[in-house]
């Protein structure tokens, strides 16, 4: 047992402990793009280069996808330095996703919206500017001071039934809970749903946005699969945890964000609003795919096996002509990656447009994070694009590399390859 992570013995959502490990995957390091190296090192000595367990688990008794292996959340959150503002397209659905809620939920100008993980204020912003009471509660410092200093108020804490008790007494019920991709980065999920009941109004709702297993497993999003991400909720599971803890899951629709997601809306039990077929439906197509089986995740596991030997094959082409080897995107979900497909070793740089950190350090690897310039200066002849989502605006804005002569290499979800040569000739 390492002194930076520990083992749960039992499933989040249920408390089983018949967990299996359906998809093993390589040891990753605790500190992440998402995560100020140096303050990590001051406050938690020998932190940097430790590495975690990564394996994605299957409740035999709920369903529920997850990891087993939880970092202390003090060392990930207490030295946060990733802001939602930077993530493309994210502020532009956030402002559109506070339109909706205050239409669906009813609520008045003045109600209180309290939002757990709210990071830079960036959502509770477009809610404070339609009037309404806003509270963020966010573990990482230095973001909530500055969400504090710019009119969102944020405590810098962790959310818990205690908390939630005396924020209740001090500002008064919430008529919305928010939790967007945060949901999944909890352990104590039991503590949480005492939490929520205690924060909310009878007439309130609990919102949430999180990654949706199904798109895990179907579109092989392992970038998605790092220690801050606990859980890769499906409907099922879901349903029956809210109904183990007083709560009623209401509507449950898939969205796009972060490659497939789902956003989930829960009232109290007993509460007003009528539940959606959506709910029922997903849960039934879960089913017809499998998930109460094995069958899913040896797909996936067969997947990622068949694209680490696919990048494989093409860095090896690259690396015989004595070519060099950047990476493109910097992020939390690079560090799974570069194990995952082993390309630690065989990257030159990575380029980033926003470079949240100076360096990614592992076992066997010391890659520089570079502003995305450097492409044109340290003349990488292929190009991996980890930031692979965002491949097709990345190749845009670099066509003079590819009219240079080099090429991309997108590894998922299947390994395809843009050269100076297909784009001409998709061009025509």
């Amino acid at each position: 047992m390492s002194s930076w992570f520990r083992k749960r013995a039992t499933c989040r959502l249920c408390d089983s402990p018949q967990n299996e490990c359906v998809v093993p995957l390589g040891e990753v390091p605790i500190v992440t793009p998402n995560v100020d190296a140096k303050n990590a090192a001051a406050q938690f000595a020998g932190v940097q280069g430790q590495t975690v367990p990564l394996g994605l688990y299957v409740c035999r008794n709920c369903g529920h996808l997850q990891l087993l292996d939880v970092v202390n959340p003090d060392v990930q959150y207490n030295n946060f330095n990733y802001v939602t503002s930077i993530s493309l397209g994210l502020p532009e659905h956030f402002r559109k996703l506070a339109a909706e809620l205050i239409e669906s939920a009813g609520s008045k100008p003045g109600a209180l919206v309290l939002e757990v993980g709210s990071n830079d204020g960036t959502l509770l912003v477009a809610f404070k500017e339609r009037g309404m009471k806003v509270l963020g509660v966010d573990p990482a410092q230095k973001i909530a001071a500055a969400a504090t200093a710019r009119g969102i108020p944020t405590l810098a804490t962790f959310y818990t039934e205690k908390l939630a008790r005396e924020l209740r007494e001090q500002h008064g019920a919430a008529e919305i809970v928010i939790a967007n991709n945060t949901f999944a980065n909890l352990d104590d999920l039991s503590d949480f749903a005492a939490a929520v009941r205690a924060s909310l109004a009878p007439t309130g709702v609990f919102v949430f946005e999180t990654q949706y297993g199904v798109d895990v497993v179907e579109k092989t999003l392992i970038d998605t699969v790092y220690h801050e991400h606990l859980s890769y909720f499906m409907a099922a599971p879901l349903d029956r945890y809210f109904a183990r803890h007083g709560l009623e899951l209401v509507d449950l629709q898939r969205i796009w964000t972060k490659g497939g997601s789902i956003r989930g809306t829960v009232q109290l039990k007993g509460g007003a609003r009528k539940r959606t077929p959506a709910v029922d439906t997903l849960i039934a197509e879960e089913k017809r795919a499998g998930y109460g089986g094995m069958d899913p995740y040896r797909r996936l596991a067969a997947n990622i096996d068949s694209v680490k030997k696919d990048v494989a094959r093409h860095i090896a082409a690259v690396k015989v002509r004595g070519g060099k080897i950047a990476g493109y995107g910097a992020s939390v979900g690079t560090v799974t990656l570069l194990r995952q497909f082993q390309l630690g070793p065989v990257l030159d740089f990575i380029a980033d447009d926003k470079p949240l950190c100076e360096q990614i350090t592992g076992p066997d690897y010391r890659i520089p994070v570079l502003r995305s310039e450097a492409i044109y200066e340290r003349k990488p002849d292929a190009i991996v694009i980890l930031a692979y989502r965002y491949a097709e605006p990345i190749i845009a804005k670099h066509s003079r590399f590819l009219a240079q002569g080099g090429e991309f290499v997108i590894p998922l979800p299947a390994v395809s390859v843009r050269s100076g040569a297909s784009a001409a000739s998709a061009g025509r």
